[in-house]
């Protein structure tokens, strides 16, 4: 064989032996050990009024631009869900709302970190008062303001 046919043998056979060892081969990744354990929660943590105001266990904020919990006693505040009871009253309720409003419990979670701090997203308000889902203020899911980073 001459020169230039061996080495363009001897290039064939070094890109076969590379395609066959892994470089886009059909041998798919393995993952080995726990997976990893999700962050625990430092620093302090919020929720944000209608306003965009940071709030630390508030005894009331508006809680959309038609609702406001008050008078909130928190039983958990900082974890992965805040459980307050209160009074809640709204737009929704006029003429009818009473002064003290209607008792409920408000939950909050979906904990989102932003560098040394937390925000809950998400708030769910349990009331034998509340307006029908179908009404436009569906309190059973408010999506709750955050800050941007």
């Amino acid at each position: 064989m001459n020169r230039p046919t061996a080495a363009a043998a001897t290039l064939v056979l070094a890109l076969t032996a590379v395609g066959s060892t892994g470089c886009g081969g059909p041998e798919q990744p393995r993952v080995e050990g726990p997976a990893p354990s999700p962050s625990h929660v430092t620093g302090p943590v919020y929720v944000s009024d209608t306003m965009g105001h940071p709030l630390s266990r508030p005894t009331g904020f508006g809680l959309t631009e038609f609702t406001s919990v008050f008078g909130l006693s928190w039983r958990s505040w900082g974890g992965p869900k805040a459980v307050a009871t209160g009074r809640i009253t709204g737009t929704w309720c006029i003429p009818d709302c009473p002064k003290s409003g209607y008792p409920a419990t408000i939950e909050l979670g979906r904990l989102q970190r932003q560098e040394n701090v937390s925000y809950y997203t998400r708030a769910t308000v349990r009331s034998t008062h509340l307006p029908p889902a179908d009404s436009g203020e569906d309190l059973r899911n408010v999506r709750l303001p955050v800050p941007e980073p």
